[in-house]
C-alpha cells in the first residue's frame, strides 16, 4: 500500500466511511479497467457507503425490536390454510395503517400462526426504517409492575411508547387485575395520544376482552378506542405448527406459530 493510499484509508477511517474503504480496491480496479468514469467511480463509492449504512441500521433495528425469530410474510405458507384471510394480510403487508398510525388485531384459534404474521409485518416494518419492539403482553405488564417498585414507571412507559410500532403477543389471555388493566390503559392512551401503532394477538375475539377488566369504564374507554380504530383479522384454519416441525421436508424450526 502507498503511502497515498494509506492516507486515504486514514481519511475514510477518521470520516467514518468504511463502506467506502471495504469497496475501494474493487472500485478502483473497476476504473482503471475503463467500466466507471469519473463522476461514476464517486456515485458509485457512495451508493456503496449508503447501503452499509442502511444495512447497519436495519440490523440495529431487527436488534431492538426483540423478536423472538426473523420471520417473514415471504416464509408463511398460505396454501397450507386456505381459510386464512390471505388477501387482507398482503393489504397490511402495504404499511397503510403504520403510516396513518392505526393498529392491527390478529384473533383466531392457537397454532394459526398470529405471531408468526405480526413478526413479519414487524419485520416488514423495520425493513422500511421504522422502530419496532415485540414482546409478550405478560412481559409488558410485568415490566410496568416493577416500575411501581422502583418507582421507574415513568421510563418503562415511555420505553414502551417509544417504538413507532409495539407488537403486543398475546393480549387478554386472562383477568386484569386493577393495577395492570391501569397501566393497559396508559400504555394504549399514550401511543395512541402519540398517533403510534399496536398490532395485538389474541386467541380471543376483541369482543370476548371487556370481561377481562376488573373496571367497566376502563374496559369502555381503551377497548372501545382499540378495536374501534383497528383492523381485525380473524385468522382461522388447521394449525400451522405441523408444519414448522423438524424433521418434515421442507419444514423449518421455529417456536412462532400463534
Amino acid at each position: 500500500m502507498s503511502i497515498v493510499d494509506t492516507a486515504l484509508h486514514d481519511s475514510l477511517r477518521a470520516l467514518k466511511l468504511s463502506g467506502m474503504l471495504h469497496t475501494l480496491n474493487a472500485r478502483l480496479a473497476q476504473a482503471q479497467a475503463g467500466e466507471l468514469g469519473h463522476l461514476e467511480f464517486l456515485q458509485v463509492l457512495c451508493h456503496d457507503e449508503i447501503t452499509r449504512r442502511e444495512n447497519m441500521g436495519m440490523q440495529r433495528r431487527l436488534r431492538r425490536a426483540r423478536f423472538e425469530q426473523s420471520t417473514t410474510l415471504e416464509e408463511f405458507d398460505f396454501h397450507t390454510s386456505p381459510k386464512l384471510p390471505a388477501a387482507q394480510i398482503r393489504d397490511l403487508a402495504a404499511l397503510r395503517w403504520l403510516q396513518a398510525g392505526e393498529s392491527v388485531i390478529l384473533h383466531g384459534p392457537v397454532g394459526v400462526g398470529k405471531t408468526h404474521i405480526a413478526q413479519a409485518l414487524g419485520h416488514l416494518a423495520v425493513r422500511r426504517g421504522a422502530d419496532v419492539r415485540f414482546t409478550k403482553t405478560s412481559r409488558a405488564l410485568a415490566d410496568l409492575a416493577g416500575g411501581h417498585a422502583d418507582r421507574t414507571w415513568p421510563r418503562r412507559l415511555a420505553e414502551l411508547v417509544r417504538p413507532a410500532l409495539l407488537i403486543l403477543d398475546d393480549f387478554a389471555m386472562r383477568e386484569l387485575t386493577a393495577q395492570q388493566a391501569d397501566d393497559l390503559y396508559e400504555l394504549i392512551s399514550e401511543r395512541a395520544q402519540a398517533g403510534r401503532s399496536l398490532i395485538a394477538t389474541s386467541n380471543r375475539s376483541p369482543t370476548d376482552w371487556y370481561p377481562l377488566f376488573p373496571n367497566p369504564v376502563v374496559a369502555e374507554s381503551l377497548l372501545d378506542r382499540l378495536i374501534n380504530t383497528s383492523h381485525q383479522v380473524f385468522m382461522n384454519g388447521p394449525s400451522y405448527r405441523p408444519n414448522k416441525r423438524p424433521g418434515r421436508p421442507g419444514s423449518t424450526t421455529t417456536r412462532d406459530t400463534k
